[in-house]
């Protein structure tokens, strides 16, 4: 089983996803800055959580 991500995560994930779909790509390495610069994240490791998750998301998109 993987980890599972809070609320919070998936609702700012979301977020970003809905607003800003056309800058993210399947790559982690470029969501990263795309995440850090709409958002204002304190800590490295949620920024990262984030960031996958938003990865995830745009994969899974793009598949359908």
């Amino acid at each position: 089983m993987g980890r599972i991500k809070t609320m919070a995560i998936k609702r700012v994930s979301e977020n970003l996803v809905r607003d800003y779909y056309d800058e993210f790509s399947e790559k982690f390495e470029d969501n990263k800055e795309v995440v850090e610069k709409h958002a204002d994240i304190p800590s490295k490791k949620l920024r990262n959580i984030i960031t996958g998750y938003v990865t995830r998301l745009v994969k899974s998109r793009e598949t359908l």
